[in-house]
């Protein structure tokens, strides 16, 4: 993508990105009723829900991205995969984290081995496993050959995350609840204006490490 088309997309995003962002506020405080049972804690819910979801989108950009490398051998493809999962890292720990404030309340404790937590858990230590292996590895094709690997395989436990509460019944985590209209209203209002966020994360993120390769590139063609 050109820089000229590519600065128009990243000011579209902000542009929308913003009051999207006041509006999930109001939507959140003022307009979604209070739940009878959790009360207020309840509206972590909706920070909770939309990261969770978009944290897999990040492992599945490093998924794509690392099937990407070695299918071509083009570098750029490894690029992707790294932002991807420096992203996902970020939102599944801000996943764990939220989760374990909602849960305190709700459920007496910040932590239970309860399958869904336990996955996430998993997927947040391969990834982070996934980061250090890159960390220690200074040879560019190695490292891109290590990581394409470790990232299809850490996916796999993206699918098993999703479906724990289904596999494992033993679990306190909540199944898909039944909300109330103005309650999927917000949460709908929540999940556009973080993936506008996401997005715009991403494509400054991959920006970035481009500009990263290019000075590289640059400091061997002066050797």
């Amino acid at each position: 993508m050109k820089k000229a088309p590519l600065r128009a997309v990243v000011n579209g995003l902000v542009a929308l990105g913003l009051p999207l962002m006041l509006l999930s506020i109001y939507m959140i405080f003022f307009y979604a009723p209070m739940e009878a049972v959790m009360g207020w804690p309840q509206k972590i819910f909706y920070f909770h829900v939309p990261i969770a979801i978009l944290c897999y989108v990040g492992f599945f950009v490093t998924f794509a991205g690392s099937i990407g490398y070695l299918w071509t051998r083009d570098l750029k493809w490894d690029r992707y995969a790294l932002c991807g999962a420096e992203i996902g890292v970020l939102l599944a720990s801000l996943t764990i984290l939220t989760g374990m404030l909602w849960g305190k309340p709700i459920w007496g404790a910040y932590w239970t081995w309860d399958p869904r937590l336990t996955t996430s858990l998993v997927l947040w230590l391969i990834f982070v496993g996934y980061l250090i292996l890159r960390s220690r590895v200074d040879e560019e094709i190695l490292r891109a050959k290590y990581a394409a690997v470790m990232g299809i395989v850490g996916y796999a436990d993206v699918p098993l995350v999703h479906w724990s509460v289904q596999l494992w019944s033993r679990g306190i985590h909540p199944p898909k609840p039944e909300l109330h209209p103005d309650m999927a209203t917000a949460l709908q209002v929540c999940m556009v204006t973080f993936f506008l966020l996401f997005a715009l994360v991403l494509i400054q993120r991959i920006r970035l490490e481009n500009l990263r390769a290019k000075v590289d590139e640059l400091k061997l063609k002066r050797i």
